[in-house]
């Protein structure tokens, strides 16, 4: 057997292998857990292959990487008018995961931007249904309701919204002040109300303490002493108070009788009243009559 003439052959089956090995590694593609790899071969979709490693035919396929993980959407502040015509600008955040790979690249060109489009139209439209009182209290119902309508658009792109979350609510410095204004005044409200219930209270108590009170004459005096009691304890002031006069009676009368004297202080007689003596008459003044210069004087 002659071995020169192998000699060719092994070089053309050598690259021949070697060709074929350049092959199979040329159609082996990898993706990680979190992403799927939609196939085209030939521009027909094949569909979504991974996670791993698998073999695809080169040279005539091409294939696409799709993330599943949530992708989180930061929505720039979006300017409206509400309904009851209050400008304020409103900022969210979009939460959205990838559902079906094929759908995401075979039904709309670029998914990510169009889920942020469609999230930015549905909030002003959401926002102009709304009143200011709702965007400000009833936010849970804001956030299920965009989160409805962005849902059913991208439903068919195979893209799930989980989450749409109202970040920021601007309102203009009139407004603000606005508010304040009626905020202040409805804590005032409240004070003056519970004052008033304060002091009603504080009556009907007043007006029970009093009736109770006023059976016995002995704790008027007792709450007249314990008063007197609580006021002298900072020994800041000085109090002057008069004594019952059924307490200094009885004092008078011993002293006086002890003096002699009686029990009953004398009666001062009362003066004469003086009679009014007649003024004597005196005839009323009567000036003199002009004189006439034209007469000789006498």
């Amino acid at each position: 057997m002659d071995l020169s003439a192998l000699g060719p052959l092994a070089i053309i089956v050598g690259i021949v292998v070697i060709l074929l090995i350049l092959f199979c590694l040329a159609g082996l593609r990898v993706v990680n857990q979190y992403e799927r790899g939609v196939i085209f071969v030939l521009g027909r979709l094949i569909g979504a292959k991974g996670p791993g490693v698998f073999w695809v035919p080169p040279f005539i396929s091409s294939m696409r990487k799709i993330d599943l993980r949530i992708i989180t959407i930061e929505l720039p502040p979006q300017e409206g008018v509400t309904r009851d015509n209050v400008t304020v600008r409103v900022s969210a955040v979009v939460y959205f995961y990838v559902v079906s790979p094929n759908d995401a690249v075979n039904n709309v060109m670029d998914y990510y931007r169009a889920t942020v489009q469609i999230a930015q139209t549905t909030m002003r439209n959401v926002l102009g249904q709304s009143e200011l009182d709702q965007l400000l209290t009833d936010r849970a119902r804001m956030n299920q309701a965009v989160q409805t309508i962005i849902d059913e658009h991208t439903e068919r792109w195979g893209i799930k919204v989980t989450a749409v979350e109202i970040k920021d609510v601007e309102l203009p410095q009139t407004m603000q002040r606005a508010m304040a204004k009626q905020a202040e005044a409805e804590r005032e409200k409240r004070a003056k109300v519970l004052q008033a219930q304060g002091e009603f209270l504080a009556s009907q108590t007043l007006a029970d303490a009093a009736k109770v009170i006023s059976t016995e004459p002995a704790a008027l005096q007792l709450r007249y002493l314990q008063t007197l009691t609580e006021i002298a304890v900072e020994k800041n002031s000085t109090i002057i108070f008069p004594l019952p006069i059924d307490l200094v009676e009885p004092l008078s009368a011993m002293m006086r009788k002890a003096a002699g004297m009686p029990a009953t202080a004398p009666t001062t007689p009362a003066a004469p009243t003086p009679t009014p003596v007649a003024a004597p008459h005196t005839p009323p003044y009567i000036p003199p009559a002009p004189r006439d210069p034209q007469l000789p004087s006498a």
